[in-house]
């Protein structure tokens, strides 16, 4: 029966597929000593379902087995290409030759974390998990039930994946593959039917610490701790009020999301892009003009993020970071769209917008 859920998963265009028992994670009393220090920030619904990311049975009662999936979404270069041929610095900035000083990009860009540039996959995920969750129902018979959840059901899911042997949770918290490297999305299927678990992978980050190095925030504050409340993806898609002003500057360019601690990561030589997430593709998100995009009114927004994940922050959420981002890298260019958006009707990018004024303003020649 494994067997054939495994070649069904790869049917399905999934890159990945093992399996775990449905015993509660042991890492369920590092996550409850987590919340209690508050490091999940404002994602309430991580504490509100605390009690069932604890405890498999509570998500499904009678639960004998997960199977854990992946799907790779991306096999580019890793940050330090990126660097190299850019002469940049961690933070989407310009390295001056000889100096650590970071000086702003001529052209006003904005990043966008890579899982992003794609449609969300949470749709994309959904078809081929409910015919996989069908199918393992079929083969148990009647009374075998199967849930399935992509990044959205009240599981611990890297632990799990762990312990199924898909990858090892790395010292940046992410889950990493030997053969997809960072570049992929985990899904679940927690069913009644008993399978054999398979063998958990091994830790294999060595003395490696590159992804700690890498973030920008310091939000990694040991191995294998993340302070999310510094994390810049929280930053710029989980906050949804002002951002701490000093952690602004450390945000450079990117405007939703951040890759660099996984970009570093040496086991993405290994990586590829997969069957599912290829298709998926979205022409125009690689690269982005911040002066435009904060042009964006309401109807501008939803057309050109329609079926993005970038749709989560919505508009006042994307602007807001367009507005920091044009405070760290932008010129005089662009003090016209900042002063129009200051003295616009949402405080959100109102606040932004006048501190990147001031930003811009501070570090220019002819002030």
């Amino acid at each position: 029966m494994k067997n054939l859920i495994e070649q069904r998963a790869c049917e399905l265009g999934f890159d990945a597929c093992r399996f775990t028992s449905a015993l509660p994670p042991e890492s369920a009393p590092r996550f409850q000593r987590w919340l209690e220090s508050n490091q999940h920030g404002e994602m309430g619904y991580l504490s509100r379902n605390a009690f069932k990311r604890i405890d498999p049975q509570l998500v499904l009662p009678g639960a004998r087995s997960i199977i854990t999936l992946a799907a790779a979404y991306s096999a580019d270069g890793g940050a330090e290409a990126r660097l190299q041929s850019s002469g940049g610095d961690a933070r989407g900035g310009q390295t001056q030759p000889g100096t650590e000083r970071w000086k702003p990009n001529t052209e006003a860009t904005g990043v966008v974390a890579r899982y992003a540039r794609y449609s969300d996959y949470h749709e994309v995920l959904a078809g081929p998990l409910k015919q996989l969750s069908s199918f393992i129902d079929e083969l148990g018979g009647e009374g075998a039930r199967s849930l399935w959840y992509v990044d959205t059901g009240p599981l611990l899911e890297r632990d799990l994946a762990q312990r199924a042997g898909l990858g090892f949770v790395g010292k940046h918290t992410n889950l990493i593959n030997r053969s997809l490297g960072n570049w992929f999305f985990l899904a679940e299927i927690i069913t009644t039917l008993e399978l054999p678990p398979d063998t958990p992978e091994k830790n294999r980050c060595g003395s490696c610490a590159r992804c700690i190095t890498a973030c920008p925030t310091r939000a990694i504050t040991a191995p294998f701790q993340l302070d999310a409340r510094r994390c810049i993806s929280y930053l710029t898609i989980e906050l949804k009020g002002s951002i701490p002003v000093e952690l602004r500057p450390d945000i450079g360019n990117r405007i939703y999301g951040c890759d660099d601690c996984l970009e570093v990561c040496p086991w993405n030589r290994f990586a590829r892009e997969g069957r599912l997430m290829k298709p998926a593709k979205r022409a125009g998100l690689d690269s982005t003009d911040l002066i435009e995009l904060l042009a964006l009114d309401e109807a501008g927004f939803k057309s050109r993020f329609s079926g993005t994940p970038l749709l989560r922050t919505k508009r006042r959420g994307l602007l807001r970071n367009v507005a920091v981002a044009l405070g760290n890298v932008g010129d005089e260019a662009a003090l016209p769209a900042l002063s129009k958006a200051a003295h616009g009707s949402e405080p959100l990018i109102a606040e932004h917008a006048s501190w990147a004024v001031a930003q811009i303003e501070a570090r220019s020649p002819s002030r």
